[in-house]
């Protein structure tokens, strides 16, 4: 369980570099909260934040009850898909909201894949 708790980790670190990222944008683009708009680049960060968050709230409990019913160690390894993908969306949305559904697909496909190995595994456990 150690690596799914590595992965939870760096997922959580991605989270607060996202947020650090826009607390930058903040300051350089002069948009003072509690003000979400403004400056286009700062709403790019902004929302690579936001939809990280909604995401998290997806993948980190998918990520440990799939851990329960399959290997942590395969686990944990489609769970690094999810941080990889999280910054290839991150780098594309902030070059082109439009070319975000790469980094997006590379983030949400892992997280349902984790889901669904969770649902699985939580049935196989109650049908015995």
């Amino acid at each position: 369980m150690a690596w799914v708790d590595l992965v939870a980790v760096l997922a959580l670190v991605q989270f607060v570099f996202f947020a650090a990222l826009v607390g930058q944008a903040r300051t350089k683009y002069g948009v003072k909260a509690p003000a979400i708009s403004g400056h286009p680049m700062f709403e790019r960060l902004y929302r690579v934040q936001m939809n990280t968050l909604e995401m998290l709230l997806i993948y980190l409990p998918s990520l440990y009850m799939a851990a329960r019913y399959w290997s942590p160690l395969l686990v944990a390894g489609v769970g690094v898909v999810y941080v990889l993908g999280r910054f290839v969306y991150w780098r594309a949305y902030a070059q082109d909201p439009a070319k975000r559904a790469v980094g997006y697909a590379i983030s949400v496909a892992p997280t349902l894949i984790l889901l669904g190995g969770a649902g699985l595994g939580a049935l196989r456990a109650t049908l015995g």
